[in-house]
């Protein structure tokens, strides 16, 4: 069965749609099949992995309104193993038709959820991968209120800075909110240090506060702060296929299998 992961953070800036991109290629290097879902209206996820948003026909925005199944609108990108389902401009206004739906089924007595149109749309697929990984816009709004309901757990990528610790209460009471009225099966996968200045005493402050805080929540791997890693998604490709040899090619290989070991190295059947 495969295994659903959102990266959520309602901060921006903190390597939640890098991660989503490499980690989902390091897996799918790993021999992991994976699906990425682009959650973000921004569609960085989507243009990370080669994808031209003009040749987009049907994307997460159909799921999400019902237009179509979650298997309608994948993408095989170029990548062995991994898979798109991608996201366009249209994806900002969902919140906003969701509840207008959600009102108009309510004045007709007729049964309606806002909250797990995502999960409706990819549950008939969950089985096809290994892993989906949702990349998460940087808010707590409807459209993460879906992915936290479609998950089975998060992980919380946590810039190393001076602020690190700042909304996570907020995040934390969302996830928590979630468990008790959507999802009571949501789970916290790991906490992910991003963005290391090893050089900064600060930073390595912030780490053992985060550390301390989360406690073997925490991956060992920290994902440094490094050009190349921040460079390859405009590129349109993973930090693994941009510089195979790179630093950051070399961490995110090393998230990938802690991961893959905090889930028991499952293998999907067919």
């Amino acid at each position: 069965m495969g295994k659903i992961i959102s990266l959520v953070n309602q901060k921006g800036g903190v390597g939640k749609t890098t991660t989503s991109i490499n980690l989902s290629a390091s897996l799918a290097h790993l021999g992991k099949k994976v699906l990425l879902i682009d959650l973000d209206p921004q569609g960085n996820a989507t243009t990370g992995v080669g994808i031209n948003k003009g040749d987009i026909i049907k994307s997460v925005y159909d799921v999400m309104t019902g237009n179509c199944m979650g298997q309608d609108a994948i993408i095989r990108t170029k990548f062995h193993n991994l898979y798109l389902l991608p996201s366009t401009i249209n994806l900002a206004g969902v919140d906003i038709e969701l509840m207008e739906k959600s009102m108009e089924q309510h004045n007709t007595e007729q049964s309606f959820s806002k909250n797990i149109q995502l999960k409706k749309g990819i549950q008939p697929i969950k089985d096809l991968f290994d892993f989906i990984i949702i990349d998460c816009p940087p808010s707590l709004g409807l459209i993460t209120t879906n992915a936290l309901t479609a998950s089975d757990s998060v992980i919380i990528p946590v810039q190393c800075e001076f602020f690190a610790l700042e909304g996570i209460t907020q995040l934390l009471n969302t996830i928590m909110l979630a468990q008790k009225n959507l999802n009571p099966n949501l789970d916290i996968e790991g906490v992910l240090l991003t963005m290391l200045d090893s050089r900064a005493i600060l930073c390595l402050e912030v780490v053992e506060d985060i550390r301390r805080f989360f406690k073997e929540r925490v991956y060992n791997t920290i994902i440094p702060r490094l050009v190349k890693i921040a460079e390859a998604p405009s590129h349109g490709t993973p930090i693994i296929q941009y510089d195979p040899k790179h630093r950051g090619t070399i961490a995110y290989l090393n998230l990938a299998k802690e991961v893959i070991e905090r889930n028991g190295n499952t293998k999907r059947t067919n």
